[in-house]
């Protein structure tokens, strides 16, 4: 696949956020409402992609999100956003979210998730993406073939009717 302006590596669109978590992030077990926390991923996988496209970008789906523990009052909540894989108009982001000890700064994963976001011009129209993605590292080629996978099935679920 070619590029008009060449490639960019994953680590060109990492991005973290960090939040404290409180009172009106809370549901009623007093932990983190899982929809706030679909919200932060969501906007950490959009400041990614946008980083990688160098434009707007719109969330088409959420792949995967998986809750691992809970959160609660006072926690540091920690995002870390990065591009792990680039098609023609829409690229997938993987979204880690951990709580960071604020005494050892020991961080504990609670989540991840995958996102796939479209470039979009200033019409809402999916747009080609400029720039190639070139995985470097083991880790960052293996993200690269799970997306293909994840693309794979996503595509049969479709034809199937989901």
């Amino acid at each position: 696949m070619s590029y008009e302006k060449g490639y960019k590596k994953c680590s060109d669109s990492l991005t973290e956020v960090t939040k404290l978590l409180q009172y009106r992030d809370i549901n009623g077990e007093n932990r983190l409402f899982g929809g706030r926390l679909m919200e932060w991923i969501d906007e950490a996988a959009a400041l990614a992609a946008m980083r990688h496209c160098g434009g707007n970008v719109t969330t088409l789906m959420i792949d995967s999100l998986r809750f691992k523990y809970g959160a609660f009052i006072n926690d540091m909540i920690v995002l870390i956003a990065k591009v792990t894989y680039v098609g023609r108009t829409s690229m997938e982001v993987r979204v880690d979210t951990y709580v960071e000890d604020k005494s050892s700064g020991i961080r504990r994963a609670i989540n991840h998730a995958y996102l796939t976001c479209v470039h979009v011009n200033d019409e809402g129209r999916p747009e080609p993406i400029p720039y190639g993605l070139k995985p470097e590292s083991i880790t960052e080629i293996a993200e690269w073939e799970g997306a293909q996978k994840r693309i794979a099935i996503r595509k049969h679920r479709t034809a199937e009717g989901f």
